[in-house]
């Protein structure tokens, strides 16, 4: 019972945040892809093995965990980047900034001068291709975290990494977006409209298609009913939500900004990252 568990983190309002709810169907197999991924880590405890079983162990809400798991990693494998990669993005979730981004620096020295390598996905999207890769990931990450703690001259030099390093219209999307609020939260509204000079309504994205929408709503081709409708469920609808909001911090409808992190906060979702920047936004910016 919810009473009887031990809360993943604190909200940075100070509201204890339990592992969110996972449907009974969904949950067994689950769970059941975690008691493999334990399996093979034990038989075999190799780097990827441990891995997985650290990232299968998070998708359960599990993160306090998860850390923990690539913690033993890192003992036995202290210069592969992964560990850091993994953990420093599960520090973020349980909102640990400064230790996310003492993770991810360290990945990203790791990767310096090494050739890039796809991430298999552990919840792969509808055509099963995979659209990260782990410079791409430790960039994107480390850009969030640095966001997150209002710094964002470093971030928008992490976030340009990101796009940069990527090579599909899923990355572009989803680091453009970030670029783009980025720059308007630094008083760089230039830049931020010249970020966007590579989208276009013809892109083709396999699942950021919430992040296409804000991109090409901050161009000024689609409208704010149009994204705000179009935003789904779940983690794609908050990451629509805080987007829009940011979009009204960036034309000065600071009141819409706060009704719309209301809204996100209201709902279950804390571990994306929309509802986290919902977080920071109100702690600093809301009052």
């Amino acid at each position: 019972m919810l009473g009887f568990q031990q809360p993943e983190a604190t909200s940075l309002l100070g509201k204890p945040l339990f592992a969110p709810a996972i449907p009974d169907a969904d949950r067994a197999r689950m769970e059941a892809e975690r008691a493999d991924a334990f399996e093979k880590a034990r038989v075999e405890p190799s780097a990827e093995a441990i891995i997985w079983l650290g990232r299968r162990t998070a998708y359960l809400g599990r993160f306090r965990e998860a850390i923990q798991v690539y913690a033993g990693g890192l003992r036995l494998y202290p210069d592969d980047p992964r560990f850091y990669r993994h953990r420093g993005h599960r520090y973020i979730s349980v909102r640990e900034f400064d230790r996310a981004i003492a993770d991810l620096e360290r990945a990203a020295a790791l990767i310096k001068g090494k050739p890039d390598e796809v991430e298999p996905d552990g919840q792969p999207n509808a055509r099963n291709v995979p659209i990260g890769t782990l410079h791409t990931n430790i960039w994107y990450h480390l850009a969030l975290a640095r966001y997150l703690k209002a710094d964002y001259v470093r971030a928008i030099d992490d976030w340009v990494r990101a796009r940069d390093a990527g090579r599909n219209a899923d990355n572009l999307v989803s680091s453009t977006h970030w670029l783009y609020t980025t720059f308007i939260r630094a008083g760089r509204k230039n830049d931020a409209t010249a970020a966007l000079a590579g989208i276009t309504p013809s892109l083709e994205v396999i699942e950021n298609g919430s992040y296409h929408s804000l991109t090409l709503l901050y161009k000024g081709l689609r409208t704010e009913t149009e994204v705000l409708n179009g935003a789904g469920t779940g983690a794609a609808a908050t990451a629509v939500r805080y987007g829009v909001s940011a979009w009204y911090l960036a034309n000065g409808r600071r009141e819409d900004a706060i009704k719309m992190w209301e809204r996100i906060l209201a709902g279950p979702d804390w571990p994306s990252f929309g509802h986290i920047g919902a977080e920071t936004d109100t702690a600093r910016l809301g009052k």
